[in-house]
């Protein structure tokens, strides 16, 4: 069992929100972060001293913004502070690892420059299974979709290293990394589980291979 494993009654009642087009994260996922903007580095300051946790959610731009700043998706993932790092020009380098995802119930008044935000968990509560392992059931065809997306992205790839990884793990990392639009990876978010997930995944993979699909790939777009 992983050292961190929190019952829904021991998560907390309010959490600070980094608001991040295009950045997903999912249960037992890893999410690197740069931190350098004054507000973000009070949320992870006060994280460190709160039980290290605070929610990734995306902005949405379809909805005008509200007095706290741009309008939120209604769902996020609730992280924790896996690993943490200073800079001597003072950036927090982070790696916030999934826990639970949510909704958002309500926004509470700014904290400290960073928003925060109370949390609905209510039917989340399979993320917080870490025996649950997810098998794919079309692991060769997920495979040969991400071939032709990450060739019509001209994006290369550690194919040893995906090949070897566990289904559950190359499921979620996919998701996460792939460069998907926002509108892509908070569905990717919000399907009720990993099958519907795969699903998705898989058809999104095959949208985004069709010849012509993207006329170049966007920068810094490697995963491994």
């Amino acid at each position: 069992m992983a050292a961190f494993h929190p019952a829904l009654r021991d998560l907390p009642a309010e959490i600070g929100i980094f608001p991040l087009p295009g950045a997903l994260l999912l249960p037992q996922g890893r999410l690197p972060l740069n931190i350098f903007e004054r507000r973000y580095l009070n949320l992870v300051e006060d994280a460190l001293g709160q039980g290290r946790m605070f929610g990734m959610i995306q902005p949405d731009p379809g909805q005008p913004a509200g007095a706290n700043g741009p309008a939120l998706f209604k769902a996020g993932c609730l992280g924790r502070l896996s690993s943490f790092s200073e800079t001597e020009d003072g950036r927090f380098l982070i790696t916030l690892t999934g826990v639970i995802r949510f909704r958002v119930a309500a926004e509470l008044p700014l904290a400290r420059l960073h928003r925060v935000v109370r949390p609905d968990y209510t039917g989340f509560d399979a993320d917080l299974d870490l025996a649950a392992r997810p098998q794919l059931a079309d692991r060769a065809g997920l495979l040969a979709a991400l071939r032709g997306f990450f060739r019509a992205r001209g994006i290369e790839a550690n194919w040893s290293g995906i090949e070897q990884t566990p289904d559950d793990a190359l499921l979620t990392s996919l998701c996460m990394v792939c460069p998907f639009e926002p509108r892509e990876k908070q569905a990717l978010l919000e399907v009720h589980g990993p099958d519907e997930r795969a699903r998705l995944l898989l058809a999104l993979l095959l949208m985004g291979g069709q010849p012509g699909a993207h006329n170049e790939p966007p920068p810094g777009s490697k995963p491994s």
